[in-house]
């Protein structure tokens, strides 16, 4: 996914920051609780294609990983 593209998109609904999954292939909007796809190197940012992301998984992106045992 090019940076620059990553820096000027914002989520459709709000105009909030996204936050780029690599490994999902998403782009999740944590307000909204949203994550778009992206196909083909594309990103569908529509809010019928989007993803309901479960509260868990909002709360987990907000607080980032969790302390090794070493923190």
């Amino acid at each position: 996914m090019d940076k620059e593209l990553l820096a000027m998109l914002v989520c459709p609904l709000c105009q909030g920051k996204l936050a780029y999954d690599r490994e999902r292939g998403e782009l999740k909007c944590l307000y909204d609780g949203l994550a778009f796809p992206i196909r083909d190197d594309i990103p569908v940012m529509l809010e019928e294609e989007a993803r309901v992301m479960d509260a868990e998984e909002k709360l987990g992106e907000r607080l980032g990983p969790a302390p090794g045992p070493n923190a």
